[in-house]
């Protein structure tokens, strides 16, 4: 059986670009070479498209050095509608190569430039079919008011919340603050379109408010405050199939002493915090819990993957926190962790991935 040639694309523009290009480690070290052509291609924080080396090794989550995908002088050459779909590439010195035509794209961008419909859409301009979210359900987690929106018209629970634009924090800052002390305390301060913890706060009085919309409004000019809800930190991760939509066992995670679940407990393994799956549940509340996750991911017009975020209160109420439309891969990350506890491996999971893209 001839093998099928999937681009692995990482890194790109965002502030994500080294979780990105850790998580291709993580895919080119476990997917089905069997099966599989693998043709890796970065996105320099630039954003130039490169020809990667097909080395799982130059690409290890190291939080003391993060990997990068860098600038090697090639430029990658995608296909155009109504030609073969060849891919080719550039070398430094003017030449040209080709790979052969492609059958899918395996994105694995985090953030802005990535995860919020745009690479989407670039795809499919050009007729090229890849694996994960598509145009519309990622815009819409991407921004998570709208994402809040979606979810309420859906009868599904969300935090209450305010959003603040830059230019009313710097023209009515009193009514900001007015809004937010409505909201109670503590609460949670984040940009509206970034991902992985990136900028986001935990406020515990009023007076640590300005701080914290100026780390927000340095990664967006949309920022929401949202009331901190009380109850333990239950993902799932849902995944669509050749059979339809499903969810796995969900997983926690517990804060020993950090405050909350930030990029450093996301991504490098700091300490205070555990993440732990399967999660210690009920029967009742592993369906509850499976049960909202299908219903957020079906609310966003959900495609390919996410994983929901929820917290369950004391009084056995789940509020979704968000939607991660490409959730981390790296060896700590919740969303692979959560399929390896309900029976499917690393490589099994980025095959359906892949096969979910190609039925495109």
């Amino acid at each position: 059986m001839d093998k099928q040639k999937v681009v692995v694309l990482f890194g790109g523009r965002s502030s994500e670009h080294s979780i990105s290009s850790a998580t291709a480690g993580g895919v080119l070290g476990a997917i089905d070479r069997d099966r599989y052509e693998v043709i890796p291609v970065g996105i320099t924080r630039e954003g130039a498209f490169v020809l990667e080396e097909d080395d799982p090794a130059k690409f290890p989550l190291d939080a003391a050095h993060l990997p990068e995908v860098v600038d090697n002088g090639t430029r990658i050459l995608w296909p155009e509608p109504g030609g073969d779909r060849m891919l080719r590439v550039v070398r430094p010195d003017g030449s040209t190569d080709g790979f052969g035509e492609i059958d899918v794209v395996l994105p694995i961008l985090h953030g802005p430039h990535g995860e919020d419909g745009t690479i989407q859409g670039f795809f499919d301009t050009l007729e090229i079919p890849y694996a994960g979210g598509g145009v519309l359900d990622s815009a819409l987690c991407m921004d998570k008011h709208f994402m809040k929106i979606a979810l309420q018209a859906a009868g599904i629970r969300v935090a209450p919340w305010v959003t603040v634009r830059s230019r009313q924090w710097e023209t009515d800052a009193d009514g900001v603050r007015a809004a937010a002390a409505e909201l109670g305390l503590p609460l949670f301060v984040k940009p509206a379109r970034a991902g992985s913890s990136v900028g986001v706060s935990k406020v515990e009085s009023p007076a640590e408010l300005d701080a914290a919309l100026q780390i927000a409004f340095a990664e967006d000019d949309k920022v929401l405050i949202e009331t901190g809800v009380s109850g333990r930190e239950i993902e799932v991760a849902v995944l669509e199939g050749a059979d339809g939509v499903r969810a796995s066992l969900p997983g926690e995670i517990v804060l020993t002493s950090r405050g909350f679940y930030d990029f450093e407990g996301k991504y490098l393994g700091g300490d205070g915090v555990d993440v732990v799956c399967p999660a210690d549940l009920t029967d009742a509340e592993i369906a509850a819990v499976q049960r909202v996750g299908i219903s957020a991911f079906e609310a966003v017009d959900g495609r390919g993957l996410a994983r929901v975020d929820m917290f369950l209160t004391a009084s056995g109420e789940l509020v979704v926190n968000e939607l991660n439309t490409m959730p981390g891969f790296t060896p700590i990350s919740m969303f692979p962790k959560c399929w390896v506890a309900s029976g499917l491996s690393y490589g099994e999971l980025i095959t359906e991935l892949i096969e979910a893209g190609l039925r495109r």
